[in-house]
């Protein structure tokens, strides 16, 4: 009986990634610890890394700009960060792609108490991540649509993230600052007013997608299609188990019950995410666009198709049954 016993339980291991083998060292890299992230959190998190058999490990890089230079440089295999980050490093002659989208961009201009309009802003100075990130491009395009220039009509302060951009219009630093889903629900309830959307005025922007070495990613194909076919299980599990999800967003990203519901639901219902995480063409063009415009490309701004390889999302998905 116990050499029955002691046959089922190899076959078991036989069947189940990660048991039968050693587990895949996959160290991911991340731009931000953001609710538009969530779904790569909570594939760590929540064990479905485990399952597809991955030793796997989120890394916050605190920034694109790090996060990039890992992945060129080896030291993750993934990396979960602003499009125009990977687009900047392609021209710059790196072998990278993206494979699957992360978020569509989700702030929202917000202004202190006496500034509720585009044209208030004139003379002012507005908080931004950085000078050269995607969302402070997004911003000055914006604001160019209503007429104000940079620097001629106002400047700009690198304040950092949405928690620092919050500080600094507190303290009196900036007047306005770019914040995502949920912390700009958070403003409006302390008395700051919404100035405009930015998913309104560019409603398809693509703001982050996962970005692999496409050389390494061709030739570790079945680990990458693993790879997303935890991503889309942990994607899935927001929809389809919302009570918890909220409690794993509330923890894991500091935010109340009010503000992790919320969020989550603009993120389901706007769409920011993608259903299947797929690339939306029109939205990657706007993110080259501006890209080109604010770089001074010569000539017609490159083609989508250049950055981008969705095979293995989609070998995922129908791995799933989901195609």
């Amino acid at each position: 009986m116990s050499k029955i016993i002691s046959t089922v339980f190899c076959l078991l291991l036989l069947q189940t990634p990660g048991l039968a083998q050693e587990k895949i060292k996959f160290p991911v890299g991340v731009s931000s610890k953001v609710l538009g992230y969530g779904h790569l959190w909570a594939a760590w998190r929540r064990g479905y890394f485990d399952r597809e058999g991955f030793d796997a490990q989120v890394v916050l890089m605190r920034g694109t700009a790090p996060a990039v230079q890992a992945l060129v440089g080896n030291s993750i295999s993934a990396a979960l960060l602003a499009t125009d980050g990977t687009i900047t490093a392609v021209e710059q002659g790196a072998d990278l792609v993206m494979a699957a989208s992360g978020s569509k961009i989700t702030h929202f201009l917000i202004g202190a108490k006496n500034y509720k309009t585009y044209e208030d802003l004139r003379g002012a100075t507005i908080g931004s991540s950085t000078l050269t990130s995607g969302t402070t491009f997004v911003l000055r395009r914006a604001l160019k649509l209503k007429g104000l220039e940079y620097p001629r009509d106002y400047k700009l302060l690198s304040v950092g993230g949405t928690t620092e951009a919050f500080l600094a219009m507190n303290a009196g630093q900036t007047v306005a600052s770019m914040m995502a889903v949920p912390y700009a629900f958070r403003a409006q309830e302390q008395g700051f007013n919404v100035i405009g959307k930015m998913f309104e005025v560019f409603p398809n922007y693509l703001l982050s997608s996962y970005s692999f070495r496409r050389s390494w990613a061709e030739k570790n194909r079945p680990v990458v299609v693993r790879f997303f076919k935890a991503i889309i299980r942990a994607k899935k599990w927001f929809e389809q188990d919302r009570k918890t999800a909220i409690e794993f967003l509330s923890k894991g990203f500091q935010l109340t019950p009010a503000h992790a519901e919320k969020g989550l639901d603009f993120y389901l219902q706007t769409p920011s995410w993608n259903p299947e995480l797929e690339i939306e063409m029109d939205g990657l063009k706007t993110v080259v666009d501006i890209y080109a415009e604010q770089n001074n490309l010569k000539g017609p701004p490159p083609n989508p198709e250049k950055y981008v390889d969705q095979s293995y999302l989609r070998q995922a998905l129908k791995e799933l049954g989901l195609r």
